[in-house]
């Protein structure tokens, strides 16, 4: 079903103590109802870290994240990911080696189309989900306002979406977003410079 999604917000919620703690987004589509983003879930193991969104009209999204560096994670990061939109994979790539916020950008594969996924600044991003013969394809954006208790993600949509289109863009506001960024880019590229240097000491 592609519609036309008005423009919502989801707020902050946690609950639980520090041994069963839960976190995220809360709130309502008029199109699609309500929906709940946790991120992360509470952990199961050490090595992995998962958001997810379910609610609604939307099909379930996840985001995991395996690995020893999972341990000390506080959300899950792109690296060693898998991310699942329903009973499909979502195929991730992007350009660690990328200077600008365009060529940091990922590249997503699902269902058969292909999106990108940039960030507008370290509480912002963008899903675009490119056009084909039969549709002009759809924008979602989204953006993180507010402090403390007022938190508040607002979801804004230019064109026809289904829930995949918007499940896709949800889950990336329980993910660690920072590598896509310019901050994350000259935080990458002297990774990369100390990297290799302290790989020639030897």
């Amino acid at each position: 079903m592609h519609t036309q999604p008005s423009p919502f917000e989801l707020h902050a919620w946690k609950e639980g103590n520090r041994h069963n703690y839960s976190a995220g987004w809360k709130g309502v589509s008029p199109e699609f109802g309500e929906i709940t983003l946790t991120c992360p879930l509470p952990r199961t193991s050490a090595e992995s870290i998962v958001s997810e969104l379910r609610g609604g009209l939307l099909p379930t999204a996840s985001f995991e994240t395996r690995g020893a560096h999972a341990e000390g994670l506080v959300l899950p990061a792109l690296n060693r990911s898998t991310l699942r939109v329903g009973e499909r994979m979502v195929y991730v790539s992007r350009n660690r080696f990328g200077a600008t916020l365009d060529q940091r950008a990922l590249a997503l594969r699902y269902a058969g189309d292909h999106y990108r996924l940039a960030a507008l600044d370290k509480r912002g991003y963008v899903l675009s989900r490119a056009a084909d013969d039969e549709d002009p394809g759809v924008t979602v954006t989204v953006r993180e306002t507010g402090r403390g208790r007022n938190r508040r993600l607002t979801v804004r949509t230019a064109g026809r979406a289904e829930g995949g289109d918007l499940a896709l863009a949800l889950i990336f506001a329980g993910v660690d977003r920072s590598a896509l960024t310019r901050i994350g880019a000259v935080k990458a590229g002297l990774s990369r410079v100390t990297h290799f240097w302290t790989e020639s000491q030897y």
